[in-house]
Order: structure tokens, then sequence, then C-alpha cells
């Protein structure tokens, strides 16, 4: 019996994490759920789960969940700071899934008391990525990513040996628009963008999926999690999702996690590793898909990748920018208030507009993403 923390528990994955745990309810112990605004949801959740904890992070919204919890033992608190006050909880487990710079506070508190974080929030790592690595080593926590790409790396990675790994290669479906000129994604809706062709994921990562912004997040984000260099990254397109990334050894072996496209499997890897949990999802059947294509990623239709690599290289704040400058553009874009092109266009002048300098501590992340809110908003 392991206890566990949702942070972002009516978002996808929080969902699809929810959706985990009532398969195994004796496995596990729900300490605290929190949300953004969806007050029904989580008083659902809540009450399914029998969770000792809900919080809501829209404090006006407080008497709303208390209403809704009313007759039931559940606690309820409301607010940013009582976010952060659920991550400090002891729970075993602490899944990390709100979106955005948002879940930084709350994940550096879950990693600052050494608990298990299932990572699904990638603007943190990407944001903060050695101060955040940096804590975890020094609290002996364990991080332990539920991106499917990066827990199909963590799974065949040999970390004992890290010395006989040539490169990682993360796979990307290309996005909805991986067939699209420039002119066809010039004109494209929010609609369009977020209709996947093979995973069900929330809105924002969905359009960053079809500027392939999120396999660039990644890119970032992987850097951060296995002892390999920027040059030992690399992404090829698959669009059948399938083989969900790659590890290449210096003898010429590839070793590669295979399944079909459902986040309740890296979910339910990383609540229950270094064992296992079944799951009654549809399985794999190669013989069924019958081939499996791979090919390059056309950076010129999708500069995002480029962009993301340069961040990585360049260092200091430079990742921390471009994460809160896609986040701004993306909202603005699913408002429809830019274009499709126009998302990765005020990313890289947001950049260019921010002076560059060394990040050593979370003051000075929260500073450079207020920061770049700032110029990105001016830009939208």
């Amino acid at each position: 019996m392991h206890s566990i923390t949702i942070l972002g528990s009516t978002g996808s994955i929080g969902m699809n994490t929810v959706k985990v745990l009532e398969s195994h309810r004796n496995n596990f112990k729900v300490e605290a759920l929190v949300a953004g605004s969806n007050v029904q949801a989580l008083a659902r959740q809540a009450r399914q789960l029998n969770a000792s904890l809900a919080v809501i992070s829209n404090k006006s919204l407080y008497n709303e969940l208390k209403a809704e919890l009313s007759g039931s033992n559940i606690k309820v608190e409301a607010g940013s700071d009582a976010v952060v006050e659920a991550a400090k909880l002891p729970s075993d487990i602490v899944m990390s899934a709100i979106v955005g710079a948002a879940g930084l506070a709350p994940t550096m508190a879950a990693l600052s008391r050494g608990a298990r974080v299932a990572l699904a929030n990638k603007e943190c790592l990407v944001c903060a990525g050695s101060i955040m690595t940096d804590v975890a080593k020094a609290s002996g926590a364990t991080i332990i990513p539920v991106d499917s790409e990066h827990s199909a790396i963590f799974q065949v990675f040999d970390f004992e040996q890290p010395q006989n790994v040539e490169k990682i290669i993360l796979t990307a479906s290309g996005g909805p628009f991986r067939n699209m000129t420039f002119e066809q994604m010039r004109v494209a809706t929010p609609a369009q963008a977020i209709a996947h062709p093979n995973w069900s994921m929330g809105e924002k990562i969905s359009v960053d999926s079809a500027t392939m912004m999120n396999k660039g997040l990644e890119v970032i984000e992987a850097y951060h999690l296995f002892p390999v260099t920027p040059n030992q990254i690399e992404v090829v397109v698959h669009p059948e999702s399938v083989v969900h990334s790659f590890v290449e050894y210096i003898d010429g072996s590839v070793l590669a996690q295979l399944g079909t496209p459902d986040m309740c499997t890296p979910i339910s890897l990383a609540l229950a590793w270094p064992g296992r949990l079944p799951l009654s999802h549809n399985k794999l059947n190669l013989a069924e898909i019958g081939k499996l294509t791979f090919n390059k990623i056309e950076t010129d239709r999708f500069p995002a990748i480029d962009l993301c690599y340069a961040a990585m290289n360049k260092g200091g704040n430079t990742a921390a920018i471009l994460s809160t400058a896609n986040e701004i553009a993306v909202a603005a874009f699913l408002q429809e208030k830019i274009g499709f092109l126009d998302i990765v266009d005020i990313v890289e002048k947001t950049i260019s507009k921010i002076k560059h300098s060394p990040l050593t501590s979370i003051e000075q992340v929260i500073s450079t993403i207020k920061e770049a809110e700032e110029v990105a908003l001016g830009l939208v």
C-alpha cells in the first residue's frame, strides 16, 4: 500500500491516473487531490477515491468545493499556498500533472521532502532542470518520467553503465499537421490543432504536438533526466506511435519500448516502479499493425525543434523563456488572438528580447518566467 498525492487530478494525465488508481484500490491510499478550477470533477474524484484532502487552486471556489463535499470526511483547502502544502504532505508518491509553470512550486516542494515524483509536467524540468535535479539528489527524491517517450528511455537505459550509451532517440508522431504545408498551417484552427491522430491529450499539449514544440521541450527534458550530452539526443518521426523511444548502445544494439498509445501505461509504471501493474486496455498487436515507419523531421516546416535545441545548448534562462513564451502564445492561439504560425514566432522574439543570464535558484526561475510572460503578452 502506497500513499499518493495527485497535482492536477482533473487534467488529462490526472484523470488517467485516477483511472489507474480505481483499478488498483488495494495498492494505493489517496492523500490529496489538487485541481485548478473544476470543482465538480475534483469533488467526484475525491469521493470515488476516498481522498483525505481536496484542494482547489482557485481560492474563490473554496465554498463551492466545501458544499460539494459536505457530509464527507474529506478536508477542503483552496489557493496556491494550499497547493504547495498538499505537495508537502508525507505521501510516498506525488503525480506532478499541473500544466505549465504553475506546477513548479508544488513539484519543488515534493522533491525537497524526498518523495517519488512521477513527473508529467515537462515545463518544470525545462525551466528549472539542473536546480530540480540537484534538489532531488540532495533530498533522496526519485524522479520517474511520465511522458511516454521518457518513460520508454527510462525502461531501457543502462544507468549503471551510461558510458555504453551512444545516443537516445525520441520518437514523434508528427502531430495532426505532419503532412500540412506552411500555407495550410497558416490558416489552421484551434479545433484542427487539438485533434491529435493518436493520443488523447489536453489542449495545450495537443497544440504543442502540432507545432512540434512538444518534442523540442522533450529534448530539453531528456537532457536533464538522463546522463547524456545534447549531441546524444535525436528525434525521429514515427507516425504510428508504437515505438515510444530508443536507446542506442556503442556496440550498435538498439533497445526500444513498444506499446499502444495509452498514457495509462507510463502512469502505471511510474506509480509501481520497480514493479508493474496489470492493465486492461488493448495490448499491442504488431501483426495487426503490419508495418512501422520512421522519417526525418522537416525542421524547415517545424522550426520549434531547432529553437529548443538552441535553447538547450545556450543554457541559463533561455529554456525558461522559451517554455513560458510558448505557454502564452499557445493560450493566445486557442483564444484565436493569433495564428498558428505566430506561436513559434512569438517564442523566438521573446527569447531575443530578454538578456541571457545563468539560473542558480528557483527565485531566479520565477523572475525569468514573470519577465517572459510580460514580453510574450506584449508581442501577442
